[in-house]
């Protein structure tokens, strides 16, 4: 199997090389959704996953400045350790404190944050008025970082619940919002039963269901006129989006978030308008979206 230098190799000076790194990143359906937009515009450039362990980040980066990457999208675990390897940060990832996507800047790495402005499109693009609203966010990791940053934008916000199994992450996220301006708490998971039917909007910004496990959350912990929002897109039928449909909830995607996201980050790499239409075609197929 050919690594990243060989491939570089056989480039022309004009191509230019994408990337997804993470672990586990077999999953990750950006390559396709990249790809397909560079065919689309006709723009010289590949996109590839780049498995990188945990522990290996560091050597990882090095690996990405040496074959001149032009820029990469960060995923799981990756999405805070990230920031320290980085030349520079753009006002995205510094409010949020993560980045999911790097720029190559004639040399220098610059971290941004698109999962900020693509968790919000589908809310904005539904119209959902925040006011009064009362969030539970399930997680505390890079991915809970940019939606509670996101969520920092909206204004009327009641309150943002933070339910995560490490009290530590999770109360380090409280602080992150609180300084943001929102009104927030920790809660244990173990309390998931007593609060859920209190929100207006939940958000599992964890993996659960990325290897079809059961959601803590079930049907009877959802609120039937709430919002669910689902950020994993593989499969997308989660547990969650199962039990969500069974209380007639209104439900928000995985896929949704993944597209926005995704546009801007092209947005950023190459200076040209996302055929956001054809990235998401490429995700879900002659099927269209799900009902």
């Amino acid at each position: 199997m050919k690594g990243l230098k060989d491939i570089t190799h056989e480039m022309k000076s004009t191509f230019k090389l994408y990337c997804v790194i993470g672990d586990p990143i077999d999953h990750s359906l950006s390559p396709m959704m990249h790809n397909s937009a560079f065919k689309f515009l006709k723009i010289d450039s590949t996109y590839i996953s780049y498995r990188i362990p945990k522990n290996e980040l560091k050597s990882g980066i090095e690996t990405l400045r040496n074959i001149d990457i032009s820029g990469f999208n960060v995923t799981i675990p990756h999405k805070i350790a990230i920031m320290k390897y980085l030349d520079r940060l753009d006002e995205s990832a510094i409010r949020s404190g993560a980045v999911n996507t790097v720029q190559n800047l004639r040399g220098k790495f610059m971290g941004y944050n698109t999962d900020v402005y693509g968790f919000m499109q589908p809310l904005h693009k539904r119209k959902i008025n925040f006011t009064n609203m009362n969030i539970l966010i399930l997680g505390a990791g890079g991915a809970a970082y940019a939606i509670v940053t996101s969520l920092s934008y909206e204004k009327g916000i009641s309150e943002v619940t933070i339910l995560n199994r490490s009290q530590d992450k999770g109360l380090d996220l409280v602080k992150h919002g609180s300084k943001l301006g929102l009104n927030c708490k920790f809660q244990k998971i173990s309390y998931l039963s007593n609060i859920t039917l209190n929100y207006d909007l939940i958000v599992n910004a964890t993996s659960i269901g990325l290897k079809n496990e059961v959601s803590p959350i079930s049907a009877k912990y959802i609120k039937k006129d709430s919002i669910v929002y689902e950020i994993v897109y593989r499969p997308i039928y989660t547990n969650l989006i199962l039990n969500a449909k069974q209380v007639n909830a209104r439900i928000i995607y995985g896929y949704e978030m993944l597209v926005e996201q995704g546009a801007k980050a092209f947005e950023i790499w190459t200076g040209r308008k996302a055929p956001i239409k054809t990235m998401k075609q490429s995700l879900l197929g002659v099927f269209g979206e799900p009902k």
